[in-house]
């Protein structure tokens, strides 16, 4: 056997080799993904299992703080609190819940949809937000208000993904800038929180603040879009950025103020480290997944802004609860409601309104020819006319039967 024909052997069973193993080990990998259940639901898994923690740690927390806490007193100061502070915190709630409005008609905007009206835009904002986050599962149960709002307008399954990224976007820039500038003049407002010391929480500061700059920069250049020819998202442009920076901004600067409000005047907390504590207390609430931060958002609260005397606190937070989350989600439950009525209403009258369009079509293609039948019976020439007419129509449907024999026949005589 010659050298060559060796190496070729050589290198056809390395080759087998390599193939082998390369089966072998997207065998092996396929197996593993299907015994752990892939990687979507390893994600899943770790989202939930931190869900868990956060709950837990939460509820542990709450049931300390609220250990020695006087409830008759609490109720006491509800019930003591000026009822023209209570229509200041709903004004700026009510300011808040319309700063929301527009999340979805930017994004409708960034996509190029301005066909949809504003009023479809804040309805889908309105009730997707308080039902959602009410609910505890805002990322499933949005979606399916807003489509369900959306479809009347031609807006499909890709299209409102589309605009619940941008809100997203919109929340979380935001909460970023609001946040940042809160550390950076209250660097110590969170240290309780997240145990780093007011130097390093002005560091993170200053580090969300030239996040959403560059980020501003980079979509100011030109278009940008992420995403594949599948999910292409449409991202905003630089002016469009900033807008949603000045709306989330206003939304969240307007709740704080909201519960801030609320506050007697006996507590020293200022208005930077009630933003910063509110934050990091609405974020690890959307992060817990509870409904409306259940448990999360109230130990949060109390930790980083409670000291030794928490029934004034207490009372703030439960009246900001009644007004900011129970008086919202009912008002959306009720809105949504009726429009899902007033749907189904619209579908029920619209084969109705068909069928009568329809048959008035019919009788306007069929009209009354009753006297001009009663007056070509009376014509006496009429019955010799028809006769005629039937004959020659008789004669002629035979000649067309006969065919060719006709023809024929014609030309034998």
């Amino acid at each position: 056997m010659s050298g060559q024909s060796i190496n070729y052997l050589e290198s056809a069973a390395v080759s087998r080799y390599w193939r082998s193993s390369e089966r072998i080990r997207a065998l092996d990998f396929n197996s593993l993904k299907k015994r752990i259940g892939g990687t979507g639901r390893l994600k899943g898994l770790g989202g939930a299992l931190l869900s868990v923690a956060i709950g837990t740690g939460a509820v542990y927390a709450l049931t300390h703080a609220l250990h020695h806490v006087d409830y008759h007193q609490v109720f006491a100061i509800i019930r003591e609190t000026d009822f023209r502070v209570v229509a200041l915190a709903l004004t700026l709630v009510t300011a808040s819940y319309g700063s929301i409005t527009l999340y979805d008609w930017l994004a409708l905007h960034t996509m190029g949809r301005k066909d949809i009206p504003y009023r479809i835009a804040a309805l889908a904002s309105f009730t997707s937000y308080p039902i959602a986050h009410g609910m505890g599962a805002v990322a499933l149960i949005s979606p399916i208000i807003r489509y369900r709002i959306y479809s009347g307008n031609g807006m499909g399954a890709m299209g409102v993904a589309n605009i619940c990224f941008i809100t997203g976007l919109t929340f979380w820039l935001g909460n970023m800038t609001a946040l940042g500038f809160s550390l950076l003049y209250e660097p110590a407002a969170i240290s309780v929180i997240d145990h780093l010391s007011p130097g390093t929480n002005r560091l993170l500061a200053m580090a969300l603040l030239c996040a959403v700059g560059a980020f501003l920069i980079w979509s100011w250049l030109h278009p940008r879009s992420i995403g594949k020819s599948q999910w292409l998202v449409q991202l905003p442009s630089g002016p469009l950025v900033l807008v949603q920076i000045v709306v989330g901004l206003l939304d969240l600067t307007a709740a704080a103020v909201s519960m801030y409000v609320l506050l007697p005047a006996g507590l020293d907390i200022g208005l930077f480290r009630l933003m910063a504590v509110f934050i990091a207390a609405t974020l690890l609430g959307f992060a817990s997944h509870a409904p409306a931060g259940l448990g999360v958002f109230d130990a949060t609260i109390l930790i980083g802004l409670g000291g030794g005397d928490r029934e004034p606190l207490l009372a703030a937070l439960l009246m900001f609860r009644f007004l900011y989350h129970f008086v919202p989600l009912s008002i959306a439950l009720a809105l949504f409601g009726g429009f899902e009525a007033w749907r189904s209403l619209r579908a029920k009258a619209s084969p109705m309104a068909a069928d009568a369009e329809s048959s008035d079509r019919r009788v306007e293609l069929e009209p009354d020819h009753s006297g001009d039948d009663q007056r070509q019976a009376d014509d006496p020439h009429r019955v010799g006319r028809l006769a005629i007419e039937q004959h020659a129509d008789k004669d002629a449907a035979d000649g067309a039967d006969a065919g060719p024999y006709c023809i024929r026949r014609a030309e034998r005589q």
